[in-house]
């Protein structure tokens, strides 16, 4: 790993009993992700995407292998440091969106600068402006649609400025028009803030939007 590369791994393996069989859904894969790079990663259902994206992330340990950040290995460190690292510097978007129901989106928002004791919720509201949805912070995520709430998650994703931004098929749940302005969203939020931004998904026309492009195939990642 090198500087330009603070987001490596190394022979990652990762296996799931199904039943009687064995599933490897990881073989020793090893990557590094550029600094600020725009990372693309494609697979057949079921091959692992998902997996490797929380394996990632620290909300998932693999069977064996390492993952480091700054090269640090993120599986050594304790829980407490590990649940801070995912806080301050990673952020996730999911295909489900994962909003508190009972909180308004600006709650929403503010709730992990609020677990950082970082709260600003000015902070917060010029995030829903940024993503568009300025005039619905008071609002609960059942009173949205769904590309709303996945800009209200995308928004929370951003709140503490993270390095890492990890989006596992964000426009999954959306139809193509909307889609494609989530898409058009989060690449603009990335080209301003400079993370490294890797993104899961099964579209061919979102996958070739990276500037690096791989394809996660019998447990390793091939480039495109």
């Amino acid at each position: 790993m090198t500087s330009d590369s603070p987001l490596s791994c190394s022979a990652l393996h990762k296996t799931f009993r199904l039943g009687h069989t064995d599933l490897n859904i990881l073989r020793g894969l090893e990557i590094a992700f550029p600094r600020r790079g725009l990372n693309t990663i494609q697979g057949s259902s079921g091959s692992g995407k998902s997996t490797l994206l929380q394996i990632l992330g620290g909300l998932e340990s693999p069977d064996s292998g390492q993952v480091r950040w700054e090269g640090e290995s993120i599986y050594d460190w304790s829980r407490g440091k590990l649940a801070a690292w995912r806080n301050l510097t990673v952020g996730f978007v999911f295909q489900a969106y994962h909003l508190f129901p009972e909180l308004s989106a600006l709650e929403n928002v503010e709730f992990p600068a609020r677990l950082a004791r970082k709260g600003d919720p000015a902070l917060s509201a010029h995030l829903l402006d940024q993503v568009g949805l300025g005039s619905r912070q008071e609002h609960r995520p059942s009173e949205l649609s769904g590309g709303e709430q996945q800009r209200v998650a995308i928004a929370r994703a951003l709140r503490n400025n993270p390095a890492l931004l990890l989006a596992d098929e964000p426009t999954g749940n959306l139809d193509a028009t909307t889609g494609r302005e989530i898409i058009d969203l989060l690449l603009k939020l990335h080209e301003e803030r400079g993370n490294c931004l890797i993104i899961v998904t099964h579209d061919n026309a979102i996958a070739a939007l990276g500037q690096q492009i791989y394809r996660l195939e019998e447990g390793l990642l091939r480039i495109k």
